[in-house]
């Protein structure tokens, strides 16, 4: 018997189907699903950052501030101890629960990316150690690949080969290992910079923990201080390093009588907005628990009110600290690395090469991000985030679910089905109200089809679309054909997930290969 019509609609799965199928109905849908995500909360610019607890010029110009999407907690509430607090994460004995969605390219790439925007200062010896420092950050507050590039002119300048020569215009610059392009290594094993121009970049963050001279000199030279922090994240930076210089081969090629910077910056213009591409089209639609694929239409940000400059907030750089995706042990090649034993090791990446890696970490599943799942090695970390939280003062829980217009938990068991979970916040919480917002996120139960909880997912959502659509590289009168060359326009058109970029460079991946954050096996619940 025949389904009707008005069934097959109400019926989600035909729905999301026609959606997928329609291109035009697809981007109506794409563009009011973006814009209801975003207008679900306040938009750009925020009255307040972490300078003052009221509005002033500083802190509505000052962006070394962290911007906030709520001001400053002033209400006197007896809170439990960071420390005990700490235990929300500890999984003990029990084995660490793993997610049915995502595989470990999913945190991989997830870190990669924050760590390009998410730059909290950290305490130096220069900076000092003091509350002013820690509300403050280092971003460009930019979806830029300064990861790959470098924060600054100077760090970029750096990392490039510059030279006119046939061959080398437009070049980021390289080694070859076993015949392939990585980053040149940034000490030798004496650990000396291997390379004059180094010292102007960011020193990779935690280097003075890594005692080995080899492990040492495995690190690579790159534009973002945390991007050697693990093997898997080098492995994005690496595969966009080649996508580079795959560009500026065929820019060249296209164009002889470009001079090198030119095609440097045609090049870097094209592998960022596939950057933002894939960060919406490959990530969001994994993170989303709805089958209809979200596009990254530059057209639905043009007239958006929400089309504001970007500033990165206090409140974001904290709710991204998904330790617990992290398994116990990632495999490399048949061997297994804790994740103490891959702390900036980038030893298992360049014995089994990009592919070996991107294989790897697509065919194993990642930890599940919520509560009592973080492995040991990053309980520390989890502490650090908590007296974050207390030190920028930021509001409750239940404030920020009403902030995205979500609707405030009422009681404890209406935050998580998880009777540990319940347990724990009634020992510690006179009040659902009192809940900080760092031990809300992490309490609440995943979404269905998605390997987020509510509030986290609400915004990451919001963020991700006000802050990436809004790239001047995607305005209105930029994204075009000229800007990115024809190359580069034909790469954007056929690019939306990070498998796309790794199959222009290895022809030897089978069908039967699997790349993706997804996992190959996965069914909507």
């Amino acid at each position: 018997m025949f389904t009707s019509l008005k069934d097959k609609l109400i019926n989600s799965k035909f729905l999301m189907d026609r959606l997928n199928k329609w291109s035009w109905l697809g981007k109506i849908a794409n563009k009011i699903a973006i814009n209801l995500t975003v207008n679900s909360a306040r938009t750009r610019p925020h009255p307040w950052s972490t300078v003052h607890d009221y509005v002033s010029w500083v802190s509505l110009t000052d962006k070394k501030w962290s911007a906030r999407h709520l001001p400053a907690d002033s209400r006197q509430r007896k809170l439990p101890d960071t420390l005990v607090l700490t235990e929300l994460f500890n999984r003990g004995e029990q084995p660490q629960r793993m997610s049915k969605k995502s595989t470990c390219l999913f945190p991989a790439f997830a870190q990669y990316l924050t760590d390009g925007f998410i730059r909290t200062r950290m305490p130096s010896e220069n900076a000092g150690d003091t509350a002013q420092v820690r509300l403050q950050n280092t971003s460009n507050h930019q979806i830029d690949l300064c990861t790959l590039y470098g924060r600054t002119q100077e760090q970029t300048d750096a990392l490039r080969v510059k030279s006119e020569e046939k061959g080398q215009k437009g070049r980021l610059k390289f080694q070859l290992l076993k015949d392939e392009a990585f980053s040149p290594y940034l000490y030798d094993i004496e650990g000396n910079l291997t390379d004059p121009e180094f010292k102007l970049l960011d020193p990779p963050l935690g280097i003075g923990k890594i005692q080995d001279a080899q492990q040492k000199a495995l690190i690579f030279a790159v534009g973002g201080d945390r991007v050697n922090s693990a093997p898997q994240v080098t492995m994005i930076n690496t595969l966009f390093l080649r996508e580079h210089n795959r560009l500026a081969e065929e820019i060249e090629i296209d164009h002889p009588d470009w001079d090198d910077e030119q095609i440097f910056q045609t090049a870097r213009n094209i592998v960022i907005v596939l950057f933002i591409k894939i960060v919406v089209e490959d990530y969001i639609n994994h993170i989303s628990p709805v089958e209809f694929n979200l596009k990254a239409d530059p057209s639905v940000a043009w007239n958006a009110k929400w089309n504001k400059p970007n500033w990165i907030t206090t409140e974001f750089s904290l709710l991204y600290r998904w330790h617990s995706l992290i398994p116990e042990n990632m495999n490399w090649n048949g061997d297994d690395y804790s994740p103490s034993r891959a702390f900036m090791n980038n030893k298992p990446l360049v014995d089994y090469g990009l592919r070996q890696g991107m294989l790897d970490m697509s065919n194993q599943a990642a930890a599940e991000l919520g509560s009592f799942n973080t492995a040991n090695f990053l309980l520390g970390v989890e502490k650090q985030a908590i007296d974050q939280g207390r030190l920028a003062r930021l509001a409750t829980y239940n404030d920020y679910r009403a902030y995205v217009s979500l609707p405030k938990k009422k009681r404890f068991d209406e935050v998580s089905s998880n009777p540990n979970v319940i347990e724990f916040l009634e020992n510690h919480y006179s009040s659902v109200d009192n809940i900080d917002f760092y031990i809300g996120l992490f309490a609440e139960d995943r979404q269905k089809n998605s390997p987020l909880p509510e509030l986290i997912l609400r915004f990451v959502a919001i963020d991700a679309f006000s802050q990436a659509l809004t790239n001047p590289l995607l305005s209105e009168h930029v994204f075009n054909e000229n800007t990115f060359s024809t190359v580069g326009w034909a790469a954007i058109k056929k690019t939306s997930t990070l498998s796309d970029i790794l199959k222009r460079h290895y022809g030897n991946i089978g069908d039967n290969e699997f790349i993706g954050m997804t996992q190959e096996s996965w069914h909507p619940e």
